[in-house]
């Protein structure tokens, strides 16, 4: 799992591009992406887009900040990204959220 960012001057915004890797969705039929900037909600979450290597992909425009977030891999499976700038306890049942910061 993987962050890119870029920062878009004109917009005063970040382009981040989330990707989850063939190797951590294997067996996945979809991945979806719910955190901050959707208010957790999974009848929202962001679908990721299947790669023709396997891996999946969705790009967002996000203002300035931290911002909690997890892969939900066929709508019960939650992930962490590997690479996110930070993990922070999330509260409940013990687990972590992912954060990227920009």
């Amino acid at each position: 799992m993987a962050l890119s960012k870029q920062f878009v001057k004109s917009k005063s915004l970040y382009k981040v591009t989330f990707t989850v890797p063939a190797e951590a969705a294997v067996e996945a039929k979809q991945v979806a992406l719910v955190g901050e900037f959707n208010d957790w909600n999974i009848d929202e979450a962001i679908a990721l887009k299947k790669q023709k290597d396997g891996s999946f992909k969705t790009t967002l425009e996000l203002a300035s900040g931290e911002y909690q977030f997890r892969y939900v891999l066929d709508g019960e499976k939650w992930e962490n990204d590997w690479e996110a700038d930070k993990y922070v306890p999330a509260g409940v049942d013990a687990t972590e959220n992912s954060v990227v910061v920009l």
